[in-house]
């Protein structure tokens, strides 16, 4: 077999099993047989450049970024869906029907309708050409080379006997990011002292648009097909239902599983009903369900009117809502030195809680919203998250609300604020002396997962900072006992307890103080990574964007950042106070044997000998990966005492379960 035959062969195993994973949720063979399989042919590709073709496997990343997106015209309008709140709505909307199609009898099928972003995937004889966003339904935004990052889109078709591929095969779809994903994105960000996504449909949105296609790659995007576009032989299938077959024949994902096709009203009323209380045990969001006529021969009776079809609906969920009025809206400084609007609220009742505090998210959201202090305004706890500003109620103006201007300057050092990047979202304090930027760096620097300063918490940095006592994270290693003394929390055994932490930490490892140093970007496991490759501080301060690149697990928005942050003069200053101090520099190499190579665990559950932290760590010391979240790459779920949702996840993807007791008989 020469190497363009073996190439091919390796394109199609990969793309079956591609197929297996995401379409059919039925991996055959493991991670690892997965991942020598793409090393292969990489391997193979690098050496024959001349038999790359563009729906390799291995051609998903592309390593340009786009100044903008071009503009896409859509060959037939991706229109919108009427929205109904109520059962009788449904049955209206079914009256309606009737009247066009008269005396035939339908069939429903009910879809859920994911929160995600509306995209349409162009193929041409079988090859992914174009990927477009909805944009105004006429037109949209060319996104092909970061919807070609998306893992469960197939860069081509699979062949079927039963629908021989067309020379233009153009589907609808929804690009979304699902729950779990969505929490781990999320707990990253906050890590890192980021602006977190206010929902998971924002957090799509926000990947999918991208300029640089690496960093979608990394954000976990998944799609779904909906509908269709432009497709010649229909003829191939009368009905909705058969199109999704067809579709998951071909190698696209769709959510045929989660799909009830009836031919009663009043049972897709009764299931609208009995879904919107199952909605939280779906993987994904989703808003509401689509009730669509089944048959393509009345879906082409019934037609369109100017804005949507007269074939399907979309029955929309409530949400947990309530109306209030903003008292203030005050700006809060992060300790990477982001600004968030937060809106303070007269305290009302929303799903059971009390909220008294809504977040606006950034400035841009504010102006989106036209909100003034003094609005009456409709809140909302969607899924049980941080309440949100969902719509001003402008008929409750009296004239005496205050427009809220975005500040030039910092609420808490005074100084100018700005947007770093024309693209960035987020305005930044970029002061690094600003004490809001001390004080939450602070905190982070002593909390338990960075270098665990016990008795270090808000309110001894809080007095520490107004006492003059520190200055920057390095200070805290020259208080003495006589100065803790001096402070109202701080009587003499708790004094001498803490310094006794404070002496301690000066022995945690490299990875601890990178991840307590709080770069941007830069979360608790990529401070392991970076730690573990570079092994002391200095290799790591010596290494430019390229070498950091070379790092499997990290992007270029990590690489910059670090770069970023030890080319600052204090940095610099910062890094020297420590040294020293004798602040450890090195990160331990880890000899022993790794019995758990290759291996992936998740913890669920109150653990009797270990911290969930120690537990990862003790899994990564032998070799193995510790994943906060469970997925089909899971290897084995270690369940403590009250196991929580992991637990059933688990059961049904089959991962394997075992007890804290089977888990030390393995790493002894």
């Amino acid at each position: 077999m020469d190497a363009n035959q073996e190439i091919e062969k390796l394109k199609k195993e990969i793309r079956h099993h591609d197929y297996l994973y995401y379409v059919l949720a039925q991996p055959e063979i493991s991670d690892t047989e997965y991942d020598n399989l793409m090393k292969r042919l990489k391997e193979l590709e690098e050496k024959n450049p001349q038999f790359i073709t563009d729906d390799s496997p291995t051609q998903r990343v592309s390593g340009k970024a786009v100044k903008d997106f071009t503009t896409v015209k859509h060959s037939i309008p991706m229109l919108s869906l009427d929205n109904t709140y109520s059962s009788d709505e449904i049955i209206e909307w079914d009256k309606r029907v009737k009247k066009i199609i008269t005396n035939e009898n339908c069939e429903y099928v009910i879809e859920p309708k994911i929160d995600g972003i509306s995209c349409t995937l162009a193929y041409k004889t079988g090859m992914l050409t174009q990927g477009a966003t909805r944009g105004d339904g006429e037109n949209g935004e060319d996104i092909t080379l970061n919807i070609k990052t998306i893992r469960s889109i197939p860069l081509s078709l699979l062949p079927s006997t039963l629908y021989p591929l067309p020379s233009i095969f153009e589907v609808r779809g929804e690009v979304y990011i699902d729950k779990t994903d969505f929490q781990k994105l999320n707990e990253e960000i906050l890590k890192n002292g980021e602006q977190p996504f206010a929902n998971p449909r924002n957090a799509a949105a926000g990947s999918l648009r991208q300029k640089n296609p690496q960093i979608t790659a990394e954000r976990k995007l998944k799609f779904i097909v909906h509908s269709y576009g432009t497709i010649p032989q229909t003829e191939k299938f009368k009905t909705h239902f058969e199109f999704l077959t067809l579709c998951e024949k071909i190698g696209l994902p769709t959510t045929l599983k989660n799909i009830n096709v009836t031919k009663k009203i009043g049972e897709v009323v009764e299931l609208c009903k009995k879904r919107e209380f199952d909605r939280e045990n779906m993987p994904f969001e989703i808003d509401g369900l689509v009730i669509k006529i089944n048959s393509l021969e009345q879906q082409k009776k019934l037609g369109f009117t100017m804005k949507s079809p007269r074939w399907a609906i979309a029955y929309k969920f409530p949400a947990k809502q309530a109306t209030t009025k903003i008292k203030n809206i005050v700006v809060q400084v992060g300790r990477t030195g982001t600004l968030t609007p937060v809106a303070e609220l007269e305290p009302v009742e929303c799903g059971g809680v009390v909220i008294a505090r809504a977040t606006l998210h950034n400035f841009d959201e504010v102006e989106r919203l036209g909100v003034k202090i003094g609005d009456t305004v409709l809140i909302e706890r969607a899924g049980e998250v941080i309440p949100k500003i969902i719509k001003v109620i402008e008929t409750k103006r009296n004239g005496k609300e205050k427009k809220f201007s975005i500040p030039n300057k910092c609420s808490v050092c005074g100084q100018p604020v700005v947007k770093e990047k024309e693209e960035d979202v987020a305005w930044r304090c970029i002061n690094p002396s600003c004490p809001a930027h001390l004080e939450n760096g602070l905190v982070h620097f002593a909390k338990r997962e960075a270098m665990d300063i016990e008795g270090l918490g808000e309110a001894a940095v809080v007095q520490l900072i107004s006492k003059k006592m520190v200055s920057d994270f390095a200070d805290i290693y020259y208080i003495k006992k006589d100065d803790l003394l001096k402070l109202e929390l701080f009587k003499d055994k708790k004094a001498q307890n803490l310094l006794d932490a404070i002496e301690k930490s000066k022995t945690r490892p490299l990875s601890r103080l990178l991840f307590g140093l709080g770069i941007r970007n830069v979360g608790e496991k990529a401070a392991i990574v970076l730690a573990e490759k570079f092994l002391t501080l200095d290799n790591l301060i010596r290494a430019d964007v390229d070498d950091l690149q070379k790092i499997y697990e990290v992007g270029p928005v990590v690489a910059e950042a670090v770069v970023k942050f030890f080319a600052q003069p204090t940095t610099k200053k910062l890094v020297e106070k420590l040294k020293k101090t004798g602040v450890n520099m090195k990160e331990e190499i880890k000899t022993g044997p790794k019995i758990l190579d290759g291996k992936t665990y998740v913890f669920t559950g109150e653990l009797k000998n270990f911290s969930r932290t120690d537990a990862e760590a003790k899994v990564r010391e032998l070799g193995g990966n510790a994943a906060s979240s469970v997925s089909q790459k899971t290897d084995f779920v270690v369940a403590g005492d009250n196991p929580g949702s992991k637990l059933n996840k688990a059961k049904k993807l089959s991962v394997t379960i075992i007890s804290e007791d089977e888990f030390l008989k393995m790493i002894k």
